[in-house]
């Protein structure tokens, strides 16, 4: 059964673009990413933009398998020019083609209805209606509440209900936008007594950052120019302050994340400003607007040009006070580049919209697999249950900055930042981070300094450092972050976005060390697959294992696999099947597997385990039929054990580039108490994935 909903709203800027990603977050949970279309029937395109917003958002941010001309059957000028020569039905029929091709290869489309900037709204709500009925989708409303009273928003829905519902359209849910919160329960409460029982009614609140501008919005719609600070272009502005006064008054006036608009001749201002940046008590503005189309003089541009780093400085021909009235004019929309407002955005919406209620009645139940999105999100969710309190030692680093407020911001975890706290709040600042809720500490000034350091002297002295020597090794920020794991001040640690994984994970054979029944560290990457999830150990860490140490390998990614939800079926990977091969290397994996089968008996697992085997036979189920019929991991392992490093990295590479996996790891195993390692060349994603994964490993120990 093919499942399918249309999204359309009452009125322009509406919130629409957030509610279908909101939606599409809640599908991609249930149903893989390759069958999910996004289809909007109609699309306004203009000169400035060669194609839709809404279509590059989902697509893009999503990654979903579909293109661009795809996605949408006509352009809003062509269905007016169809109109006005009375050539309706071909309207409809081109569009119900256009939906029909997408039926045959997607298992759920997603619709997006008009965007109401036509001068008649009566006529976009009937041609909405209209449309969702011949493509038999239910139908979800979204509706703005901003500048409306409560009978204001009533009424618009009422309107918008009655078209939906007079073209035979089935109206299933209605999502009231841009709520104040202290009217949410009086709308809810008045709405839901209008409604069927069948129709499901939620209410989100307004959200100003996800309204506001970044600087390369403001340049955009105000056709300027860009003099200085184009790293930070994607800054927000929440309001701006004009400079038509003395200095102490438009000091005073100044607040966080504001735009300065003054002439670009008022020098004073912009030195003032720059002074403001370089303040630690004052609030960080996110960027100057010179108007009249004048530039600072030369002095002044020198004066600016020796800082390292600055905010946006643009100018433009409008004189101050037009300027400042066409900024306040400007309606962002959520660009595919800016994730911060994407991911509030899907939080909001999470937040206040049932995720199993909204879906029980828009899809139909499936099969469970494990998607990419589906594994990340619940890492997100089991890191919730309980939060661990992790340590980053590279608390200067810009990633790890945008990847702690993200992790704050989900509530996944309680963060600790090693480093320089005016250098990193700072950064932050600049960056429009807000670490609030994020603890920052400077090791040398840690209360506790002198008592890691005589722990590590006890750990160590009969390797015979001194006592200055520990000292000096305790002021390194990863054997210090690793103490205050050893130490209880933290629960796990993660590093590696600007240390070799030898940083990283040195400290922790030293200080953490490894937990009963096992002699070594070793580590899995997890192989999101766009279908599944697989395991890999290990492909990071040790060169060359022996029998013993590869089958202590297999028990604990076996482990870590069931502690992430992936029932392990363990295959021991080798350059033969069965008994087809000879040879040191294929008897290594024999002794390893008859040993993992012990050592998993021993610790009272019941886990599948099989071997040696190559990798076709492990994955594929009809080349185990052939090479290893009486199997019961052959053709089905999700836990793949490799012989050697060089076998298992060179592996973990090829899939992830050649298969377009997504690689989250390495992930470390065997240790007491959790410690990871990062990639330098980590996204922002990978670090909250980490995190999100180191979290929930010490929950298990704890």
């Amino acid at each position: 059964m093919k499942g399918n909903l249309y999204i359309t709203g009452t009125e322009a800027r509406c919130g629409k673009s957030a509610i279908c990603l909101g939606i599409m977050e809640f599908l991609l949970r249930n149903i893989e990413a390759d069958r999910i279309a996004f289809f909007r029937p109609l699309v306004r395109v203009d000169s400035n933009n060669k194609q839709d917003h809404d279509i590059e958002l989902i697509i893009k941010y999503f990654g979903l398998n579909i293109s661009y001309e795809e996605c949408y059957a006509y352009s809003v000028h062509d269905a007016d020019r169809m109109i006005a020569n009375r050539m309706h039905d071909e309207l409809m029929d081109g569009i119900l083609e256009k939906y029909k091709s997408l039926e045959q290869r997607y298992d759920f489309i997603l619709c997006e209805g008009t965007d109401f900037e036509t001068s008649t709204s009566t006529f976009e709500f009937d041609i909405n209606a209209e449309i969702a009925n011949n493509l038999g989708c239910p139908v979800l409303l979204v509706s703005s509440a901003k500048g409306k009273n409560v009978d204001q928003i009533l009424r618009v829905i009422d309107q918008a209900t009655e078209s939906i519902l007079n073209k035979g359209c089935h109206l299933i849910t209605t999502i009231v936008n841009r709520v104040s919160c202290d009217k949410k329960e009086k709308i809810l409460e008045k709405i839901v007594k209008k409604v069927t029982n069948r129709q499901l009614v939620f209410a989100i609140p307004n959200v100003p950052f996800l309204a506001s501008p970044r600087i390369k919005d403001i340049i955009y719609h105000m056709n300027a120019k860009l003099l200085y600070g184009e790293n930070l272009l994607k800054r927000h502005i929440q309001n701006f302050v004009v400079a038509a006064m003395l200095l102490p008054n438009f000091l005073e006036r100044l607040e966080d994340d504001c735009l300065v608009i003054t002439p670009g001749d008022r020098s004073d201002v912009i030195v003032a400003c720059l002074s403001v940046i370089s303040s630690l008590s004052m609030p960080n503005i996110s960027g100057i607007m010179l108007t009249g189309g004048l530039i600072p003089e030369p002095s002044i541009q020198r004066l600016i040009e020796g800082y390292s780093e600055t905010i946006p400085i643009i100018s433009v021909k409008e004189n101050t006070f037009p300027a400042a009235v066409k900024v306040s004019n400007i309606h962002p929309v959520i660009s595919p580049d800016d994730k911060e407002k994407i991911e509030l955005a899907l939080e909001v919406f999470e937040e206040n919209v049932g995720e199993k209620s909204l879906l029980d009645i828009i899809i139909k139940k499936r099969p469970e697999i494990i998607t990419p999105k589906m594994f990340e999100y619940k890492l997100i969710e089991w890191a919730k249950r309980k939060l661990m309190k992790i340590v980053l030692p590279e608390g200067e680093d810009e990633r790890i900055l945008k990847a702690s407020e993200s992790i704050i911001r989900k509530d996944a975890a309680t963060l600790i930042l090693l480093g320089n706290p005016d250098k990193i709040r700072k950064k932050a600042g600049l960056l429009g981070i807000n670490l609030d809720k994020v603890e920052i500490i400077e090791p040398h000034a840690f209360p506790k300094f002198k008592d890691y350091v005589n722990e590590y002297y006890q750990l160590r002295r009969n390797k015979k450092i001194t006592i200055d020597m520990a000292y000096d090794i305790m002021s390194d920020i990863n054997f210090f972050g690793t103490m205050m794991v050893r130490m209880g001040d933290a629960d796990g640690m993660v590093s590696g976005a600007m240390h070799t994984t030898a940083d990283t994970i040195r400290p922790a054979f030293q200080i953490i060390k490894t937990k009963p029944g096992f002699s070594i560290v070793s580590s899995i990457f997890f192989m999101c697959l766009k279908d599944r999830v697989l395991v890999y150990g290990d492909c990071a860490v040790n060169p060359d294992p022996n029998a013993c140490e590869l089958a202590e390998i297999a028990i604990s990614s076996a482990e870590t696999a069931m502690q992430f939800g992936i029932e392990p079926k363990v295959a021991m990977l080798s350059y033969s099947t069965g008994e087809s091969g000879k040879g040191k290397d294929v008897d290594k994996v024999k002794e390893a597997t008859m040993l993992a089968k012990k050592m998993a008996k021993d610790r009272g697992l019941d886990i599948k385990i099989d071997g040696p085997m190559q990798y076709d036979a492990a994955i594929d189920p009809d080349v185990a039929k052939i090479k290893m019929p009486a199997s019961e991991v052959a053709g089905k392992a999700t836990v793949f054990i490799f012989p050697d490093l060089d076998t298992g990295n060179n592996t973990y590479k090829a899939v992830q580039r050649s298969a377009g996996a997504i690689a989250i790891g390495p992930i470390l195993q065997g240790l007491k108490k959790p410690v990871n390692d990062l990639s330098r060349g980590c996204t922002i994603k990978d670090i909250i994935n980490t995190i999100a994964i180191t979290a929930i490993q010490a929950q298990k120990i704890k």
